[in-house]
C-alpha cells in the first residue's frame, strides 16, 4: 500500500475542487450529507444548471467524483417509479445507441464492474427502475446479474452511505445498463475516496472477474502515481477506464495512468447529418469542462504518437459528458427521482460498456485497440478546454487531439483487438 505525502493530496484536493463553493472541515464519512457543508455552487450553460455531485470531500479522501447533477431539467415523467410510455429527460439507451452505433442487445457473457466509493443503499432498486422504464432486461442480486461488494469482497459489510457518491453510483449502473444491457454488473464500492482504497477496489473487480472495470474519479497527479499503476492498474486483458476530469484543461490521476483508458466528454447534439448527431468538445468556462493534457510524471505508453507531449496524454477516447446534453438517471438516495447528468462520470461507464458490447480484450491494455483503428471512431474537431501549448492538446481538430482523444464511438471495431 502506498500513501500520498501531504502535498500531493493538498494537488489532488485543488484540482478535484476547482470552482466549487468550500470544503467542509468536519469528516462527513459516516454521514449522508456533512451538515456543515457550504451550499453547492450553481454552474450555467445555455440555460441549464447543475451542481457537482461531489462537491465536498470527507477528510482523508484524495480522489472526487465527477458526476454533475442538472438542477433546471423540466422532467416529462413521474418523479418516482416508472411511467409507462413516457421518455424521462437526457438521452437515455436509444439515444446513446443511436449516437455511437451500437447493438441494441450488448454485453451477454461479459461482466462490467464500477468503481466507486462509499455506499449507495439504494443501488440495486434503482437501477431496477431504470432498466424497467427503458425496457431492459432486469438485472438482479436474486437472477445473478448484480452483485454489490465492499473493497474485500464482503456483501454485507458495506461501507458508510453517503448521498453525493449515490448520484455517481446511479449515473455509472444506467450507463453501463443503457450501453450493455445483457452484461452482469459488479459495484465495487471503497471504504473512502483515498487512491489506495479505491484502488483495491479495483483489484477486487478483476479478482472478481471483471474484464471491464469503470472509475468515475479523479485528482491531481503527483510523484506517487507510478507506484500506484503497478500497485492497482496494471491487469493485462482488462479495459480499464477512467474519466479524464470535469475541470477543464489539465491531466488528472488516474486517468493519466499508461494503463487505463482515458476517456474525454464532449456536448452530444442531435442534427441533420447522415450520422444524426454532432459532437463537440465539453467545455462550461476555464475551470469547468472535460480534462486533457500532458502528465508530468506517467510515461508514453508505445501505442500514443502524439508528439507534443514526451509523457502520456489525455485523453485516450471520449463520449457525452455535457450536462447541457446530458443523460437519464434515476437515483433516490440523495435525490428525488429521475434526473439528468453530466460529467466525465457519465463517458467513462459509457466506454466500458463499448467494450464490453465488444467482447473480452485480446491486448494487454485495450486502450491500444483505439489507436490501431483511429477511422473507427466519429472524429470530434471543434471546441477546446482551454489554452495551452502546443494547442492539440486543449483544442479540437482533426485527428487525435487532448480533449477528446481519437474520437467517440462509431460501432466496435475501434474497441476490439
Amino acid at each position: 500500500m502506498f500513501s500520498s505525502p501531504a502535498s500531493a493530496r493538498i494537488r489532488r484536493l485543488a484540482v478535484a475542487l476547482t470552482g466549487t463553493a468550500a470544503l467542509a472541515t468536519a469528516t462527513l464519512a459516516a454521514a449522508a450529507a456533512p451538515a456543515n457543508a457550504a451550499p453547492a455552487t450553481v454552474y450555467t450553460k445555455g440555460g441549464t444548471s447543475w451542481i457537482r455531485s461531489c462537491a465536498t470531500l470527507a477528510a482523508g479522501d484524495t480522489m472526487a467524483c465527477n458526476a454533475l447533477k442538472v438542477t433546471s431539467a423540466a422532467q416529462h415523467v413521474n418523479a418516482l417509479g416508472v411511467t409507462p410510455n413516457a421518455t424521462p429527460s437526457g438521452f437515455g439507451p436509444s439515444d446513446l445507441i443511436s449516437a455511437y452505433n451500437l447493438p441494441a442487445n450488448g454485453g451477454a457473457g461479459q461482466t462490467i464492474a464500477i468503481v466507486d466509493a462509499y455506499n449507495d443503499p439504494n443501488a440495486e432498486s434503482d437501477l431496477a427502475v431504470y432498466r424497467s422504464q427503458f425496457g431492459l432486461p432486469a438485472c438482479t442480486t436474486a437472477n445473478g446479474c448484480f452483485k454489490k461488494v465492499s473493497q474485500t469482497g464482503s456483501t454485507s459489510k458495506l461501507p458508510a452511505s453517503n448521498s453525493g457518491w449515490a448520484g455517481e453510483i446511479s449515473l455509472d449502473l444506467d450507463m453501463v445498463s443503457a450501453i450493455a444491457p445483457n452484461a452482469h454488473i459488479i459495484l465495487v464500492e471503497a471504504n473512502t475516496a483515498s487512491m489506495t482504497n479505491l484502488g483495491a477496489s479495483v483489484n477486487e473487480a478483476v479478482k472478481l472477474g471483471a474484464k471491464f472495470v469503470s472509475n468515475s474519479y479523479g485528482g491531481g497527479e503527483s510523484s506517487v502515481d507510478t507506484s500506484y499503476d503497478t500497485t492497482y492498474f496494471n491487469h493485462p486483458g482488462v479495459a480499464i477506464t477512467v474519466s479524464a476530469g470535469d475541470s477543464a484543461y489539465g491531466a488528472q490521476y488516474p486517468a493519466s495512468s499508461p494503463y487505463v483508458t482515458a476517456v474525454g466528454g464532449t456536448a452530444l447534439k442531435r442534427d441533420s447529418s447522415a450520422r444524426g448527431w454532432s459532437e463537440s468538445v465539453w467545455s462550461t468556462s476555464s475551470t469547468e469542462g472535460t480534462g486533457s493534457g500532458c502528465s508530468a510524471y506517467e510515461t508514453k505508453p508505445t501505442w500514443q504518437t502524439d508528439s507534443g507531449c514526451a509523457k502520456r496524454t489525455v485523453a485516450d477516447v471520449s463520449a457525452v459528458a455535457d450536462p447541457a446534453t446530458g443523460v437519464a438517471v434515476y437515483q433516490t438516495y440523495g435525490a428525488s427521482g429521475w434526473s439528468v447528468y453530466g460529467g466525465t462520470s457519465a463517458s467513462s461507464p459509457i466506454i466500458a460498456g463499448v467494450y464490453a458490447d465488444a467482447g473480452a480484450p485480446t491486448v494487454a491494455v485495450p486502450a491500444a485497440d483505439a489507436y490501431a483503428h483511429p477511422g473507427a471512431l466519429n472524429d470530434v474537431t471543434s471546441g477546446s478546454n482551454g489554452t495551452c501549448s502546443p494547442s492539440y492538446l486543449c483544442t479540437a481538430g482533426p485527428g487525435y487531439d487532448g480533449p477528446t482523444g481519437l474520437g467517440t464511438p462509431n460501432g466496435l471495431a475501434a474497441f476490439t483487438g
